[in-house]
């Protein structure tokens, strides 16, 4: 009985660690994505409120202070649409944080907005740059 109760235990522990681990994956250069068609946010295929206006400029994101450090970033918007994000504090060195911010910037990117999921095991750094993240878009909708 001991055996078995063992054998599970171990059986389930491995399951959960294979599932909660996941492999690191190398980070891609984060572009813009292709111009065209802006890409909508609303289902129903209507313009952003950004996209409607137009809104072009750099805008500077407040300093989000993290258990790993402050985080900071500024965006560029070229008519409206997010082109180019650039992290001013934030460059973490070590562990997942290394590859978070580069991975953030192109999802941010590809989202065109600041609502895109944290990256596993970079949860303060993930946190910092969306909100500075947003902070800078909510600069450019004023």
């Amino acid at each position: 009985m001991k055996r078995a109760v063992a054998t599970t235990t171990a059986t389930v522990a491995g399951l959960f660690l294979m599932l909660a681990l996941k492999p690191h994956q190398a980070p891609t250069a984060a572009v813009a994505p292709p111009a065209g068609p802006a890409p909508s946010a609303s289902p129903s295929g209507a313009p952003s409120p950004r996209e409607r206006d137009g809104t072009s400029g750099t805008f500077t994101g407040d300093t989000i202070d993290t258990a790993r450090g402050p985080v900071q970033v500024r965006v560029t918007l070229i008519k409206g649409r997010l082109t180019t994000i650039a992290v001013l504090k934030g460059q973490h060195d070590e562990g997942a944080s290394a590859d978070a911010v580069p991975r953030l910037t192109q999802k941010a990117l590809a989202a065109q907005s600041a609502k895109i999921d944290a990256v596993s095991g970079a949860t303060f750094t993930s946190q910092g740059y969306i909100s500075s993240l947003q902070s800078a878009l909510d600069r450019a909708h004023d």
